[in-house]
């Protein structure tokens, strides 16, 4: 259900960064005087080109090293943490299918239970593809033998000692191909808008209001956005190092007070808490949190089980949260 709302959001979001601008654009411009072109500064328009050229390449640079670029980046990392990961033996305390029947591989979503780089008890979830189902590996009460990245600074962090990090050819090439089909579509986007819209003016035609430049606009708004919000939320990385090098304790809350910020109706909350680190000493910090309207009542527990940084006690985060992330 998770993967179909995603879905559904990130089509929505395309369709007002791409469909809707074009469909205001040529509402508006149907019936376009040309004769006023060749009066336009041609210099402002050559300049709105080449700042779409340059917002498309970044785009076009930022989807090929998400598609394409990671695969070889984290199977890299998986062939260093063979070699240099932190060794610990996991406890798998919960499994659940996830893969659909017929499936080439069965995929489980495992809970497991092992001690971080500092050997504070954690958990964690992750998935796992099976292809060896005979030999029952992944039961829950099993133990498993993990690797993690002692530096915390690439994904994956962990890896089963077992695993072999390989590429599949047949779907890198299509990803591959979807990112040449895409560059291809917005080159043809250029000289089509070029011999629809020019008349014998050149660029002229080109404006802010152009889909050209609308378009990768609004793509990077939605990156700021995200941005943003994971300014207030906390960034998955850094919740990911705190829980690998941090230690478990219980604060006791002191105050908690609201920010006057609501991201999809949701208040950001402001917690001030108090704790002892390992060697006793009292530290105060503050943390700010999205929650849920239908789990305000954490707002009045006196006592918050949270990890904090030794090196750092003001980096914390709840350890409610740091159990869901994967």
């Amino acid at each position: 259900m998770t993967k179909v709302i995603s879905l559904l959001s990130a089509l929505f979001m395309l369709f007002w960064a791409v469909p809707f601008p074009m469909i205001m654009y040529y509402s508006i411009n149907s019936e376009y005087d040309v004769r006023g072109l060749t009066d336009k500064d041609p210099w402002l328009a050559l300049g709105i080109v080449a700042t779409t050229i340059i917002l498309w390449l970044i785009l076009l640079a930022g989807y090929f090293h998400k598609w394409v670029l990671f695969n070889f980046i984290a199977k890299r990392n998986i062939e260093r943490l063979k070699e240099h990961g932190v060794p610990r033996t996991a406890e798998i305390l919960d499994v659940s299918k996830i893969s659909k029947d017929g499936a080439t591989h069965d995929t489980y979503e495992l809970k497991l239970s092992f001690k971080n780089l500092v050997n504070t008890e954690i958990i964690q979830k992750t998935s796992v593809n099976d292809a060896k189902p005979h030999e029952h590996r992944f039961e829950a009460g099993k133990k498993i033998d993990i690797l993690i990245d002692k530096d915390m600074k690439s994904i994956p962090y962990f890896i089963f000692a077992t695993s072999e990090a390989s590429i599949n050819k047949t779907r890198l090439a299509l990803i591959i191909l979807g990112w040449l089909a895409l560059t291809a579509v917005i080159i043809g986007y250029y000289i089509f808008s070029y011999n629809l819209e020019s008349n014998g003016a050149g660029w002229r035609f080109m404006s802010f209001g152009h889909p050209l430049f609308i378009c990768p606009v609004v793509l990077f708004g939605y990156r700021l956005l995200g941005m943003l919000i994971l300014s207030f939320t906390g960034k998955p990385d850094d919740a990911a190092y705190i829980k690998f090098k941090g230690i478990r304790t219980n604060a006791k809350l002191i105050k908690v007070g609201q920010t006057g910020t609501y991201i999809n109706e949701q208040p950001m909350v402001r917690f001030e808490m108090e704790f002892l680190d390992e060697h006793q000493q009292k530290h105060k910090a503050s943390f700010k949190k999205l929650v849920d309207l239908l789990n305000l009542d954490i707002t009045k527990q006196e006592t918050l089980d949270i990890f904090y940084l030794p090196e750092n006690p003001q980096r914390i985060a709840f350890t409610s949260d740091l159990d869901e992330i994967s």
